[in-house]
Order: structure tokens, then sequence, then C-alpha cells
């Protein structure tokens, strides 16, 4: 039933040309320079520590690695990550 559910609304933003990110569940993830990163459409955060973040999101998993890491804005739908971002590893669920 999920599913299906699923495919409807992709169908329903294809034909209303509405971007994937927001009508939908995938998340987008905005990087500038090396020391932020907004991810949007997030779900929550499994792991914090200065040096490595796991943020859950509909589709996977995002690891963050780096130094001085922190959360400088959170809300029900983005998050804002500061510090020097090392590397960034994605998990599929799918």
């Amino acid at each position: 039933m999920r599913e299906s559910k699923k495919k409807l609304s992709n169908k329903l933003n294809r034909l209303l040309e509405i971007p994937k990110e927001v009508g939908g569940i995938y998340p987008k993830i905005t990087i500038v320079g090396f020391d932020e990163m907004l991810i949007e459409n997030y779900k929550g955060i499994s792991e914090y520590e200065d040096f490595y973040m796991k943020i859950n999101t509909e589709m996977g998993i995002i690891n963050i690695n780096g130094f001085n890491l922190e959360l400088e804005q959170i809300t029900e739908e983005d998050a804002l990550v500061r510090g020097k971002i090392e590397s960034i590893d994605i998990e599929r669920l799918e």
C-alpha cells in the first residue's frame, strides 16, 4: 500500500513539475566549501560527535567525518552542519 502511495505522489509531482526534494522524501544536500553542509528532508540524527555525524534520511544514511563538527541550526526539515568537513559517505537503503 505504501509503495502505491509513493508512486502516485511521484506521478503527481512530475505532472505539476515539482522538484523531487520539495514534493517528496528525497534529501537535498548543499555543500558550501569544506566548512558548511545543509541537509534538507532528513529524518533524524543517530550519532553526533565533534568528529563524526550520522544523519538518517528516508533513502539512506549520510555519514560526515571531520573536525570541530557542530549542528549550527536544526529544524524539523533541515540540519546545518558546520566545521572542517573531511569526507562524506552515503549508505543507500534501497
